[in-house]
């Protein structure tokens, strides 16, 4: 073999190697940046919790029974609704009662509607059992306004009493129940109905 055959050998040996250890390199020591295609995430990605619209709570209202006039300027019984919550107030009847007691808003009174219990009557206690209610009033209730102001607040009483309740309703002032009211002697039958006043 002449000696630039030789060379030439050894040459091109020399340049096979130096390839071989330059692409051996490359793909040893490779730079994710240059790789090509999706890259998948090593953890699956959980979507958020969708935002929930607050439920709509549906409200309630109560009847609470003031006085007022009808298209004919006559007086007639007027009733006026309450928005309730029963996480707030109790239960319905205690509510309306309380309401009642408490007379009309302002804005109901530029309405036109007005109560006849006597300012000062308050509720010594309201008690509701699962077999009836018991509302007991102070002496207040019962005075002032003449025999036609005691019918209408007890018509009131009555009214709302059974608007907000199924169960029978009794009415104590001052922890007797009442069978005589006012110095006039109306007479109640009791539990409290449509009837009560008929005498």
């Amino acid at each position: 073999m002449r000696r630039d055959e030789k060379l030439f050998l050894f040459v091109t040996a020399v340049i096979m190697v130096a390839v071989c250890c330059f692409l051996g390199m490359r793909m040893f020591y490779h730079n994710d940046e240059n790789l090509s295609g999706d890259i998948v995430a090593s953890e699956q990605t959980i979507p958020e919790d969708e935002t929930e619209e607050p439920e709509q709570v549906e409200k309630v209202y109560v009847n609470i029974f003031f006085i007022g006039q009808n298209e004919n300027k006559e007086e007639v019984y007027k009733a006026v609704n309450r928005e309730y919550d029963e996480t707030v107030d109790g239960s319905k009847i205690k509510f309306a009662i309380q309401s009642l007691i408490a007379g009309p808003k302002q804005t109901e009174k530029a309405k036109g509607v007005y109560s006849e219990i006597p300012a000062g009557t308050r509720i010594i206690s309201l008690n509701e059992t699962p077999g009836k209610v018991v509302i007991n009033l102070n002496g207040v209730f019962e005075t002032g306004g003449g025999t036609d102001s005691v019918y209408k607040r007890l018509n009131q009483i009555i009214k709302t009493a059974k608007r907000n309740t199924s169960k029978p309703v009794y009415l104590e002032i001052e922890g007797r129940q009442a069978e005589v009211i006012g110095g006039e002697g109306i007479m109640i039958t009791q539990p409290l109905n449509e009837h009560s006043l008929d005498g």
